[in-house]
């Protein structure tokens, strides 16, 4: 499929001229979404004549600037970058530009799942996806196929995974996981009842004490009482170790971890790896980034300008190439280099099972007590049962209530 998205052709969809509606603008993200921008933005920038400069903030106090940028009414960016996680949370706010119009020629070419992730409670558009994070697997090929196990009967189920992670504990002293918590987050997030939303029903009464977060916390309990993870933190200096050295054996995650590996985290461990559903098969989404307009840009056309280009197919692919961005855009997935083996995975044509994930994902409607929600259990219950002793349904019953009060 050849794929010809120019800025000059977007603009052109909405009557503009570059002499017209030049303007400086800017973008606010975080890392290593620079890599692309850097890459992307000379051609945009002559197409139509904006500047267009970036402020990067490390993930947390970026989320953290825009929380407050809302709540104030200034200091954002025209556009800014947001993790999928915030963006319930973040829409319902009510400082986003309606996009709905402007989007809606586009929408059928991404993710359905993600479309509507984008939307807020009154079902207009005011988020567009620009990368995807299908749910996947990553494990060590050296203690998998090299040690004689099969990876569909380790992967068949979480029994069959958890047992797997015993045999390796006993007979080569190698961890399951880094963090069993990583479990319970993959099995709260990829087994959701349809209609649900992660933490709330479609009525907004919350669900953290239903049995898919019953039987998440048990399998998280499971794996760190049989002393099959390490208890390490992620996104820190040991767990970046821990992928170098080998201490573990498998990590859930969105396909992008696979850029993070080779390109900074343990780019020496190349062969070592491969990627696979995650277990039981199960599909869903794990991370993802939308882009959107706060209403206080004073410069709202040039901003969408920007939004088309980043998520023109093209765009999308370059962001695939440079920093394993995986496209929202569904148009790409059938351009040749979703063929390619991964030289990382040891040849692995991986992309068309990222691909196959993208399109099967169930839609999970975002809420605006999501962020609350998952920091009460995610952050405090399970922490509790896990390192605590704290019996399983007091922690969520705990939470519940903690959820209650702060989600009117």
């Amino acid at each position: 499929m050849k794929l010809k998205t120019t800025a000059g052709l977007a603009l052109a969809s909405f009557g503009l001229t570059v002499g017209a509606m030049a303007a400086d603008i800017r973008i606010d993200g975080f890392p290593d979404y620079d890599s692309q921008l850097n890459r992307i933005l000379p051609a945009f920038e002559a197409s139509t004549g904006h500047k267009v400069s970036q402020l990067m903030n490390n993930h947390g106090d970026h989320h953290n600037k825009i929380a407050t940028n809302l709540a104030t009414g200034q200091g954002a960016g025209d556009v800014v970058l947001i993790d999928v996680g915030f963006v319930g949370s973040f829409v319902d706010q009510g400082g986003f530009v309606d996009l709905t119009d402007r989007f809606a020629p586009h929408a059928s070419n991404y993710a359905e799942y993600a479309v509507l992730q984008g939307r807020g409670g009154d079902g207009r558009q005011y988020a567009v996806p620009v990368d995807l994070g299908p749910g996947v697997i990553y494990y060590r090929r050296d203690y998998m196929e090299d040690m004689g196990y099969n990876l569909d009967e380790v992967m068949a189920s979480w029994d069959s995974y958890i047992a797997y992670g015993k045999e390796l504990k006993e007979k080569h002293g190698v961890l399951l996981i880094g963090n069993a918590a990583a479990i319970a987050a993959a099995y709260i997030n990829f087994n959701v009842e349809p209609g649900n939303g992660l933490y709330f029903d479609a009525d907004g009464n919350s669900m953290v004490t239903s049995p898919r977060f019953v039987r998440a916390f048990e399998l998280a309990k499971q794996v760190r009482d049989a002393g099959l993870d390490g208890n390490i933190s992620e996104w820190t200096e040991d767990w970046y170790e821990g992928f170098k050295n080998g201490t573990f054996a498998t990590q859930m995650s969105g396909a992008w971890l696979l850029g993070h590996l080779q390109n900074w985290m343990a780019p020496d461990t190349a062969g070592m790896w491969g990627v696979s559903h995650l277990p039981g098969g199960i599909y869903g989404s794990w991370g993802g980034s939308f882009l959107g307009i706060p209403r206080q840009s004073s410069n709202p056309d040039a901003a969408w300008a920007l939004i088309e280009h980043m998520i023109s197919a093209d765009n999308q692919l370059a962001g695939f190439q440079n920093i394993a961005a995986f496209p929202a855009h569904t148009g790409t997935y059938s351009d040749s280099s979703f063929d390619e083996p991964i030289d990382f995975l040891r040849g692995q044509q991986a992309r068309q099972m990222f691909a196959e994930i993208a399109e099967n994902v169930t839609p999970v409607a975002p809420h605006r007590g999501d962020l609350i929600a998952q920091s009460l259990v995610i952050q405090t219950a399970l922490e509790q049962v896990l390192n605590d002793g704290v019996p399983v349904m007091t922690a969520l019953r705990t939470a519940e209530a903690q959820i209650r009060r702060r989600v009117r």
